[in-house]
């Protein structure tokens, strides 16, 4: 450890400090999603969020579920054995897809009176 990184204290102890960044030698090694920081396509680190990892995996499934569903006519039992999990996981992916929400059938106007007759 050179002078630069060491710190001494009044009582003789030596610690280290913390170092700026261009001071550190970094290896940029990625993890199972991308293989390098530098080049993740995610706007922000997963792991610096909570669940952010499990939170991304599991909506990913869940896009998973409603394109087989409705692309390849798979069952909610036949899904729940591909992805092993219960049928009732299924139905809450199913459930909360935008692509299964109903369309309003006209077009909603919120603007303040419009709805009125003047």
């Amino acid at each position: 450890m050179s002078e630069l990184e060491k710190g001494l204290f009044s009582d003789g102890s030596v610690t280290e400090i913390d170092l700026p960044p261009e001071f550190c030698r970094y290896r940029d090694e990625g993890c199972e999603l991308a293989e390098s920081c530098l080049s993740c396509p995610f706007p922000q680190c997963l792991y610096e969020q909570p669940r952010g990892k499990q939170r991304w995996l599991k909506k990913a499934r869940d896009r998973e579920i409603v394109r087989l569903y409705n692309s390849k006519g798979k069952g909610v039992r036949e899904l729940a054995q591909m992805f092993g999990v219960s049928e009732r996981t299924i139905q809450r992916a199913l459930k909360i897809s935008p692509s299964n929400l109903p369309q309003p059938l006209l077009p909603v106007n919120l603007s303040k009176g419009a709805n009125r007759d003047e």
